[in-house]
């Protein structure tokens, strides 16, 4: 399946683009980050604090065991801050 990865603030500095269309065999955005990990060192450093990482699913938020059957845009992003 082909999907939408958007990437924001220094995940997107850290991989080098915005975003980008994934063709992934991926059931769970847990298995998009292992095979996004597995392609560069740029991803695999974006990706080495999951911590630090948010993710949506076609613009809800969700979890890193959410499923991507049917999806179309998955965007990871760093925590919210307030101020």
């Amino acid at each position: 399946m082909k999907l939408e990865v958007l990437y924001f603030a220094w995940l997107r500095e850290r991989i080098g683009h915005p975003r980008e269309i994934v063709d992934t065999q991926a059931e769970t955005v847990s298995a998009l980050i292992t095979e996004l990990r597995a392609r560069e060192d740029r991803y695999d450093l974006a990706f080495s604090d999951l911590d630090a990482v948010r993710v949506a699913v076609d613009q809800d938020l969700c979890d890193f065991d959410t499923p991507l059957a049917g999806v179309r845009e998955v965007a990871f992003f760093p925590p919210m801050t307030g101020g």
